[in-house]
């Protein structure tokens, strides 16, 4: 393949940035800003004509371009998966901690809908009204076809086989599929499942070969107020291989507000000045990472642990000591 069919993606959305910049361009000028030839200039606004984009060739000694405003507004230069990936930035965004994010990504991400190829809004209608966030502040990749395909099945009501990948291996399973959650940095789904009779949550980057099938399924009563709740609620009952308590001269409210909507575990109100936490997870480096998030607080704590844990802290305080 040439350079110049190879880069042709970026450079139809530098040539489409270019239209737009001013009224008017010269064919010949367009071709010395893209580094290409007047010929291969031609071809690109074709392709951007196909592609909807209404732009008009203008008279005069060399000819040139321009982009015709007033239209309804074209596709965007986005492959699906692209789009995708826009949208779930956009529902993880909605739960962050940014004042007035929530109101202008779901704008954004209903603007989006609204100018991409018809293929594409069932995909991003999906993902926008099956997907809940719970704020956090570092994000683990999610493949975004996988989102895509968790959500449509989430949005039809249709029963998804896949498989789970565990520590002991994968496993084949047969769900209903509630919700997509948005929770401590990684992408889950929410669903029922009828062999075990109760409700799961899976981690969507341990989801493999998610298979649709033909049946549909009635959605039954959550046993939470939402989905982004039930997923809270079954972190903080978990127990992982690591676990660590702390007592905080705190209240629970504020240590609540402040550093615990991010980490699985439970906190016990002690009275006005004084609560108890749990703190667990299945690595050892995550316990000492939610240790340091709240003795960052700034309060007097006391920590009963693991000698593993023990160990770790004792290390990391060496590193830090000047």
């Amino acid at each position: 393949m040439d350079s110049t069919r190879k880069d042709m993606p970026g450079r139809l959305l530098r040539l489409l940035s270019l239209l737009q910049s001013r009224r008017e361009w010269p064919g010949a000028e367009l071709a010395d800003r893209l580094g290409v030839t007047v010929r291969t200039v031609r071809r690109d606004v074709e392709r951007l004509r196909a592609l909807d984009y209404p732009v008009e060739g203008t008279t005069g000694t060399a000819g040139g371009y321009r982009l015709i405003s007033g239209r309804n507004l074209p596709p965007l230069l986005l492959d699906d998966e692209e789009a995708v990936a826009v949208a779930v930035g956009l529902v993880t965004s909605a739960g962050g901690s940014v004042a007035g994010i929530e109101e202008s990504s779901m704008r954004a991400l209903a603007k989006l809908e609204q100018v991409l190829p018809a293929r594409l809004r069932p995909r991003l209608a999906a993902m926008g009204g099956v997907t809940e966030a719970v704020p956090y502040r570092h994000a683990h990749p999610a493949d975004p076809a996988t989102l895509a395909v968790l959500a449509s099945v989430c949005r039809d009501r249709r029963v998804l086989t896949f498989s789970y990948r565990r520590r002991e291996g994968s496993e084949e399973r047969r769900v209903e599929p509630y919700n997509l959650v948005s929770a401590h940095g990684r992408w889950y789904l929410l669903a029922y499942d009828p062999g075990r009779e109760d409700w799961r949550t899976f981690r969507v980057d341990r989801i493999a070969e998610p298979r649709p099938t033909h049946h549909r399924f009635d959605p039954r009563d959550l046993p939470a107020r939402d989905a982004a709740d039930y997923l809270t609620r079954s972190f903080a009952e978990a127990t992982y291989r690591h676990t660590a308590r702390m007592t905080v001269r705190l209240p629970a409210d504020q240590v609540r507000a402040r550093v615990f909507a991010g980490i699985p575990g439970e906190i016990e109100d002690h009275g006005p000045g004084e609560c108890a936490i749990r703190l667990t997870a299945d690595s050892p480096e995550l316990v000492v990472q939610y240790i340091a998030a709240v003795a960052a607080l700034g309060a007097e704590f006391t920590l009963q642990t693991t000698d593993e844990i023990t160990r770790r802290l004792r290390d990391l305080a060496a590193r830090l000591a000047p």
